[in-house]
């Protein structure tokens, strides 16, 4: 396992040019080299914070793109492509469970400390899409690309077109066909998108986040990940968010926006991820999709408080720092039980 995990690791770091490498829990008694602007951050940044348990290990990398001298941005891309690239996560990137035709399809969105920001949806064959969404953030006028628009320009990028359809999700696909009932696998089994937030040692957000999406969706549909303001959203001024679970609740709801406007207007972290919860329950009671319905946020404020809230029980998120805990995953509370 550890072997596995040291590949993905150099190979995300590899595009990036990086010769030295610092695990979170050492880099936590060493100075980060940049001085913290704003006395009330002391202690509290760099921060790396990032859904799941598959958290750990892209918060790894993104803290050492970090002390490495790399910017924020560099680091969420960095960190989230250690789930993309790996076969072994069924929910993003490569060896993601496929639509109900049997296609992997990815979306992708990636936003900067000055609101840049770029996007891909439904591309496919590109074992990692969140490169692409910076490409589409740097190199076009745009925010989105999609479909076979996001792939063409990938391809005249240099990214190379890849079979992600691995033979274990093949498998799981083929036993699916046998009764093609649409059940979407959200969140339930400790995987889903990845979203990861930093809050750099000058006080500055990054935000990147990525996915397969549903299990055995139509082909065509594209869930929140990639869409600013759903699945991700920051402003420099007041603090970042982002999403994980059913992206169609999250959508109706511009999830990540609303929590960071409830953040502007004076809520903690914690309180503004609840109240989106909240009016993600209160708009499904009695909805088809309340059934299987997961959601959760991860946030943090400029002044490097940070929480994650769930609708359900069973989310945990990963968090790095300058303390002397490093990196661990921590368990958010929760609105219900899933037996509730």
């Amino acid at each position: 396992m550890s072997h596995r995990r040291d590949f993905i690791k150099t190979a995300a770091l590899g595009t990036l040019g990086l010769s030295t490498v610092y695990s979170c829990k050492q880099a936590a008694n060493e100075p980060s080299g940049t001085p913290v602007p704003v006395s009330s951050l002391t202690g509290k940044v760099p921060l790396v914070i990032s859904t799941w348990n598959f958290g750990l290990a892209a918060n790894e990398v993104a803290w050492e793109v970090l002390m490495s001298g790399g910017s924020g941005l560099d680091a969420v891309e960095a960190g989230v492509r250690v789930p993309e690239g790996d076969p072994k996560e069924r929910s993003v990137g490569y060896g993601g469970l496929p639509d109900r035709e049997g296609n992997v399809t990815l979306d992708a969105c990636i936003m900067d400390k000055n609101s840049d920001c770029g996007a891909v949806s439904f591309i496919q064959g590109i074992k990692h899409p969140i490169s692409v969404a910076r490409k589409v953030l740097e190199d076009t006028p745009h925010v989105m690309l999609s479909g076979k628009g996001a792939l063409d320009f990938a391809l005249s990028k240099g990214f190379v077109k890849e079979n992600l359809l691995t033979p274990e999700s093949e498998k799981d696909w083929k036993a699916w066909l046998e009764k093609s009932k649409y059940n979407p696998v959200i969140n339930i089994e400790n995987h889903d998108t990845i979203s990861m937030l930093i809050l750099d040692s000058s006080g500055d957000l990054w935000g990147a986040c990525t996915t397969s999406g549903m299990a055995w969706k139509m082909h065509g549909r594209v869930g929140d990940s990639p869409i600013i303001g759903a699945g991700l959203f920051l402003d420099n001024e007041v603090g970042a968010a982002a999403a994980t679970g059913l992206g169609e609740a999250i959508i109706r709801t511009a999830g990540a926006a609303m929590v960071v406007e409830l953040m502007r207007h004076g809520r903690s972290p914690l309180e503004a991820c609840k109240e989106v919860v909240d009016r993600i329950h209160k708009k499904h009671v009695g909805h088809p999709d309340m059934e299987y319905l997961q959601t959760g946020f991860i946030a943090v404020n400029k002044q490097g408080d940070y929480a994650g809230y769930s609708l359900r029980s069973g989310f945990n998120y990963a968090v790095c720092d300058n303390t002397e805990k490093g990196n661990r995953l921590e368990d958010a509370p929760f609105k219900m039980a899933w037996s509730s």
